[in-house]
């Protein structure tokens, strides 16, 4: 079977035709980087991960961008409640997002686009669209006017046009409340660029269109992203492009959302768990194991439970390596099982791949009870490869350093006991106790750190 993958556009999966043979042209929506990183921001960027090693493995040159949006209205509403200038803020944050894609093991993209660093490109877009009838300069803001492409409107995410709501503001220069802004007029105390138009920055929607276009080509493969950006975001993406003359990604795909208590995780909603934080309760590769066991388009509601048990899993998989690599001297890798390729290909089926990876485990330890250590190598070769696919292999470098972790791990149980406590100090107003609290773990060499999203800690330097 050949790699099939679900497009969102057309609602089917269909098999994969690459624009040029052997390669495969990849963009992924990144990160605000309006704040701490949290599970629900890296799922997206840990599913794409899979399918570019995927890909890899299956033969193909696979060039992936992934862009970090550092120029937005939240990012300058978080610098400035903090007293801080938007582009530091927006550059801490975008450190914390990369710290978080590389703790959990994503390879790092082809290029990493800044949206700032991209202002040419989308002058030119914007341009472009003005000159076919597409945009409309008003007031130095400058819009998209749905009604010029209503035909093609709602063809990614099934909106009709009567019933479309942009969110956003309708300002005296504005045609139609269905027409989304390409570029802002500057504000006072604001960033901003000189165009034709005027000082102002880029829309949201604009900025991924120019970079997509920039480092892929008018026209290019696959277009990622979670499930909540197919509108407005990728539908006025693929309307402003297409409006342009490009004819942009041939496959749209999105991965769903990770929730809590069955609500989307988001910082506006207060559930957040940031990644610092959940990788003091779950070794790193664990939480890999536990984001992109699920199938991308299915949703994952996060629990300590579950993350339990995928810290279970994944111990049999890391345990039975290592128990060959213990007896017969080293594991090499092997060939991936016919399951988990055909798992893969069917629109990266990753549950049934990891039950392909848990057989083998299966057969392998079966063997090494009957004493058949060459079967059980040829077992553990087939696993190594098939992990080494999801991210996952027990042997690689990165986790081979995670999996000495132990003291560690132990060590973050008897914090986090102690600063549970310690908000529970807090939270009765008894600061003298919480302060004994932390003052405590600072004297054994644990810095914590109060945060939005809650206390975190690290062993400090020396």
């Amino acid at each position: 079977m050949s790699l099939h993958l679900h497009d969102t556009a057309t609602r089917t999966t269909r098999e994969f035709h690459p624009r040029i043979g052997g390669v495969a042209s990849i963009y992924v929506c990144g990160a605000t980087v309006q704040g701490v990183p949290h599970v629900g921001h890296v799922r997206s960027g840990l599913n794409f991960d899979v399918l570019r090693r995927w890909m890899q493995h299956s033969g193909y040159d696979v060039r992936l961008v992934r862009n970090v949006t550092d120029i937005d209205d939240k990012i300058l509403a978080k610098a400035d409640e903090a007293n801080r200038p938007w582009w530091e803020w927006a550059a801490t944050h975008e450190r914390a997002f990369e710290s978080a894609y590389d703790r959990l093991g994503c390879l790092p993209p082809s290029v990493l686009p800044r949206a700032t660093g991209h202002i040419t490109q989308m002058v030119e877009l914007i341009q472009r669209l003005i000159d076919k009838g597409h945009a409309y300069p008003a007031g130095g803001d400058v819009y998209f006017d749905v009604n010029s492409y209503a035909d093609q409107y709602g063809r990614l995410s099934g909106q009709r046009l009567d019933e479309v709501q942009q969110g956003e503001a309708t300002t005296g220069g504005k045609r139609d409340p269905r027409d989304f802004t390409l570029w802002k007029a500057a504000k006072p105390g604001e960033p901003s660029w000189p165009t034709p138009w005027g000082q102002g920055r880029p829309g949201w929607h604009l900025e991924c269109s120019a970079m997509a276009t920039y480092y892929l080509g008018g026209e290019f493969d696959i277009h990622g992203g979670g499930l909540d950006l197919v509108f407005p975001h990728h539908e006025n993406e693929l309307a402003q492009s297409n409006a342009a003359g490009d004819g942009f990604a041939q496959y749209w795909m999105h991965n769903a959302w990770v929730t809590m208590s069955g609500e989307k995780m988001s910082k506006s909603l207060g559930n957040v768990l940031a990644i610092p934080a959940v990788l003091q309760r779950a070794r790193a590769v664990e939480v890999r194991y536990y984001l992109v066991t699920p199938h991308y388009r299915s949703t994952i509601e996060f629990s300590d439970e579950g993350l339990h048990e995928a810290a279970a899993a994944y111990g049999r998989i890391e345990n039975f390596v290592g128990k060959v690599a213990d007896r017969t001297g080293s594991v090499p890798m092997g060939e991936v099982a016919p399951e988990f390729a055909a798992a893969l290909d069917d629109d990266l089926g990753t549950p049934q791949a990891i039950a392909a990876v848990h057989a083998a485990v299966r057969e392998g330890n079966a063997a090494l009870d009957r004493g058949d250590d060459e079967t059980a190598r040829t077992a553990a070769a087939s696993v190594r490869t098939m992990t080494d696919v999801l991210g996952l292999d027990p042997l690689s470098e990165q986790w081979a350093q995670d999996s000495g972790n132990a003291a560690h791990d132990a060590l973050g149980e008897v914090v986090q006991l102690v600063l549970e406590q310690r908000q529970k100090a807090r939270a009765e107003r008894d600061f003298a106790t919480a302060d004994l609290l932390r003052d405590r773990l600072q004297a054994g060499g644990i810095a914590v750190e109060d945060t939005p999203d809650g206390p975190t800690w690290t062993l400090k330097d020396g």
